[in-house]
């Protein structure tokens, strides 16, 4: 017969009452540790009922084994160490002396963990005899791991100390290296999965780095070293202040613990359930609550980001210096190579037992000899050289010293000679980034106060800006090493500009300062960036010539970032830059900082294509510079070199047919060509097709892609839609050579939004006789294409047969598939509302208007533009369309009948464009 239930009807109305209690409580002080320890207390004491009863046959029904049965019940994992959050789960050891001792007392068992269900507490119990806990299972270390936390709760008491005095401890022992390796491999192996870093949108607080199982990972190593030195359980569990051997970890981490308790406590309680992602609605609500701040009220967003940052960086760095430590298999003649050597010039010496070498203080060192800091930047000059990494007892003295040392700063040349060697080195972000988490960065800069752990607060940047900073000369120096596919070209061409770099120093220097100005929480912060540096490099004793250098590069760092929204191939923006950098030394170097700025913002921030666009802009501009720009639009009777390579790479049946066949198309539209005796011939179709296109066109296409282009050209007349489809690095490509006619643009875009294409980039050309080239570069969101081959030519297919049909039937059938594609997105919420902006530019084009949009990326959207745009007599001379996370930046080159727009024009568009995209932008929901 199955066990009859425990009554629990009292227990379960006290456990509600109890946590009604400890929420109250929490809601009033904010205090998740101590919420976490009532709730504890809690959950013992009804467990320790729930076996009263059990074991008690008034109660139970059942009759209770023997009195002296060894059974007992251990607390285990978080449980056992008194950090219960509000909906964890209850883990639990039912531990019994023998086989027999089990058999005779699981009866009892079962409702207990019946009861723990019924009650409201997720019960994960563990049932072991006493044997099987002396085993050692590889594949579940966190069983083992569990156990290095317990606690008795309730029955035989001897037992349990069985259990703790010899069972657990010879278990660990013998398993020790075992245990330590296995250890270190599931936190990297975690780490891994989280990217290595703490810095996500919406992190997760237990297991991203820098989270509640890291902070675990310095108590678990001192029960390892304690007990490989005494042989025995400790008194008390290890906490973050213990003197593991070697090792001392600073109780920062506690202070780093209360906090993520209280936002981990937060989250439970807001969702009800053991829910740990820190998401963006979560973050507001934390923040207008000041979770875990010590000052109760509301707090700002990006304020209380930066203070989980701050305090996950703390758990983050600890762990990553104890699983340093570990121990691994060392071969016998690695043993040879162990050795220790001192840092000429410092109090430092070196251990060259671990991989890159770790970087230790002589103990005989004195705090009072760090007052001259030429010790101190001789060893981060080594880091950055070297890779090498200080121990946790350096750390710990180091910081420990900081106040004798902010005694002596050091300025003038001096800081920056050291300062100098630190940022040349090939692992200058290392360096920089272990300053910075001691304090020595900001002693020697204090300018970098600023940003420390600053998020920016969108769903674009992934990083905070100090990390930024370190990522970006990170980037400058790992152009030095072969990057991999598909930046490997660009990364050569990139990296050929470094040789030629006067002062890399100085990039160095503008890139560690250029984003100071965002701790100011100014909209222009490059302005603050200015302003922050002038008075650092007047502490550094710079000359006018080097000082003006720095400003330069900070003042102007985001101009080819917007120079690339705008067409790089148009005179007027490139003569409006050129203007600007002034020289071509400062273009090279405004150059790599672009790049390395825009590969720190997220891992997808730099694409392909957009290092691609960054090579042109510089070779455009420094064209420009050395008074050698091309034309806006090709001209062959300037350069004929273009015709005479593509008629060389037509294939052989291309003849006169062809080309007859060709200039039928323009019949009626007479020109100095057609009157050529080579009109009839490929080249003078060649001729034709290609008078008259933008150079942006030919210096963003290969010879053999325009040359496919011609050929499609070529059969306009049997069929007016001609498309090419083609893969470009992780995107595809879409080309549609059609006669030029009206919401031809909108149409193609409205097709690829409607399969749930992802347009990241769009051109739009035409030339003289009339012939419209337009090319969309999209994501396949869905991987329609990649996962089902057959499906391309349908694609293919369905653009085709919407652009084909007439205008009036093709508006009718995208606007069917379109609104079932807003439907499915509207159920999204949108993380981060991007109010639309619309600016117009008479300035920058000698030929056109210029028209920004910013908005909400959402299906359809650059149809909808498109269509107001024809709408209003506007023809799109070029269109250049950008994605940056959740943000579309799309860029129009308009006339309209080939004169630039006139305001009222401007500020009629301006009216109907608001109103078309209100209706089709989704809509933030409230949590």
């Amino acid at each position: 017969m199955p066990p009859a239930a425990l009554p629990i009807d009292d227990l379960r109305e006290q456990y509600t009452q109890q946590m009604a209690l400890v929420r109250q409580t929490y809601d009033r002080t904010g205090d998740g540790s101590a919420a976490i320890r009532r709730r504890s207390s809690v959950v013992d004491r009804l467990l320790i009922e729930l076996w009263r009863r059990a074991f008690s046959p008034e109660i139970s029904g059942t009759p209770a084994p023997d009195p002296n049965a060894k059974v007992a019940l251990l607390a285990l994992g978080g449980y056992g160490r008194k950090d219960l959050f509000p909906f964890s789960d209850i883990d639990v050891l039912f531990a019994f002396a023998d086989e027999e001792t089990e058999k005779s007392a699981r009866p009892l068992i079962q409702p207990i963990i019946q009861a723990m269900w019924d009650i409201g507490l997720r019960a994960s119990p563990a049932t072991r005899i006493l044997k099987e806990c002396s085993r050692f299972d590889p594949d579940n270390l966190e069983f083992t791991l569990a156990t290095f936390d317990h606690r008795f709760l309730a029955g035989n008491f001897p037992l349990y100390q069985k259990l703790h005095n010899e069972t657990f401890p010879s278990l660990v022992l013998s398993e020790w290296n075992q245990i330590a390796q296995k250890l270190g491999e599931l936190a990297r192996a975690r780490h891994a999965k989280y990217g290595n870093t703490i810095f996500h949108l919406e992190p997760n607080l237990k297991e991203c780095p820098g989270g509640l199982r890291d902070f675990n990972l310095a108590p678990w190593f001192a029960l390892l070293f304690h007990l490989k030195e005494t042989k025995e359980w400790p008194k008390q569990r290890p906490g973050a202040s213990t003197t593991i051997g070697w090792q001392s970890v600073h109780g920062d981490a506690e202070t780093a613990f209360d906090f993520l308790a209280a936002a981990r406590c937060f989250l439970h309680f807001r969702h009800n359930r053991d829910d740990n992602t820190l998401d963006w609605q979560s973050q507001d609500e934390a923040a207008a609550l000041s979770i875990g701040l010590e000052t109760r009220g509301t707090a700002d967003p990006a304020y209380w980001m930066r203070t989980y940052y701050r305090h996950a960086r703390t758990i983050y760095r600890r762990a990553a210096l104890l699983m340093e430590h570990l121990p691994a298999p060392v071969s016998f003649y690695k043993q040879f190579r162990k050795r220790r050597a001192s840092i000429p010039g410092t109090d430092f010496s070196l251990d060259f037992q671990s991989a890159q070498g770790r970087i230790d203080i002589n103990p005989t060192t004195q705090f009072a000899q760090f007052s001259d800091t030429d010790n101190l930047l001789r060893v981060f000059a080594a880091i950055s050289n070297h890779g090498y990494t200080l121990t946790q007892a350096a750390e710990d003295r180091i910081t420990d010293a900081l106040p004798v040392l902010a005694i002596n700063i050091p300025e003038g040349p001096y800081l920056w000679n050291h300062l100098r060697e630190v940022l040349l080195g090939p692992h200058a972000a290392h360096a920089l980034r272990t300053m910075h988490a001691l304090g020595i960065l900001e002693m020697l800069l204090p300018e970098f106060h600023g940003i420390d752990a600053l998020v920016i607060r969108d769903s674009y940047h992934r990083y905070t800006v100090d990390e930024h900073t370190f990522l970006t000369i990170d980037n400058i120096h790992a152009l030095r090493q072969p990057l991999d596919a598909p930046f490997q070209e660009y990364g050569r061409r990139l990296n050929s500009l470094i040789p030629e770099i006067e002062r890399l120093d100085l990039l160095l220097l503008a890139l560690l300062l250029h984003d100071t100005g965002k701790g100011r929480r100014n909209s222009d912060h490059t302005t603050q960036s200015v302003e922050l540096a002038d008075s650092f490099l007047a502490r550094l004793d710079f000359d006018i010539e080097e000082r003006e250098i720095v400003r330069k590069l900070i003042r102007l760092h985001l101009e080819m970032s917007n120079a690339l929204r705008r067409d790089i191939f148009d005179q007027e923006n490139v003569h409006t830059l050129s203007e600007k950098i002034g020289s071509p030394q400062l273009l090279k170097m405004l150059t790599l900082i672009t790049y390395a700025d825009i590969k720190a913002v997220h891992p997808d921030a730099l694409t392909p294509w957009k290092v691609e666009n960054l090579w042109q802009l510089y070779m455009s501009t420094a064209n420009f510079m050395d008074r050698s720009v091309d034309e806006v639009r090709y001209r062959v009777s300037l350069d004929p070199t273009l015709v005479y390579r593509i008629n060389a790479m037509l294939p052989a049946e291309f003849g006169k047919t062809q080309a007859a066949k060709f200039r039928s198309i323009h019949a009626g539209q007479a020109s100095p060509l057609e009157a050529s005796p080579l009109h009839s011939s490929p080249e003078a179709a060649i001729r034709k097709y290609l008078e008259g296109l933008p150079q942006r066109y030919l210096q963003t296409r290969l010879p053999e892609q325009i040359r496919n282009h011609f050929l499609l050209a070529s059969n306009l007349e049997e069929d007016p839609i001609q498309l090419e489809l083609r893969p470009k690095g992780q995107l595809v490509e879409l080309t549609v050579i059609a006669r030029d006619r009206r919401r031809l643009f909108a149409d193609v875009a409205g097709a690829l939004a409607a399969w749930g294409m992802n347009i990241v980039k769009a051109d739009a050309f035409s030339n003289d006789a009339g012939i419209i080239v337009d090319s969309f570069q999209f994501t396949d969101t869905f991987r329609t294409l990649e996962l089902n081959p057959e499906e391309k030519d349908r694609f293919v297919q369905n653009v085709h047969e919407i652009l084909s049909q007439g205008i009036h039937a093709s508006k009718d059938q995208i606007e069917r598939l379109l609104n079932n594609r807003r439907q499915s997105t509207r159920l999204n919420t949108v993380k981060v509302e991007i109010p639309t902006r619309l600016e117009f530019d008479n300035h920058s084009s000698s030929h056109s208007t210029l028209l920004q949009v910013v908005a909400q990326d959402t299906p359809g959207l650059l149809r909808e533009i498109a269509l107001v745009l024809h709408a209003h007599d506007c023809n799109i001379e070029v269109a250049l369309v950008d994605t940056e996370g959740e943000t579309a930046i799309d860029v129009f080159y308009l006339t309209q009948y080939t004169k630039k727009l006139e305001p009222e024009v401007q500020q009629a568009l301006s009216q109907a464009l608001t109103t078309a995209l209100n209706e089709i932008l989704p809509q933030p929901q409230n949590p």
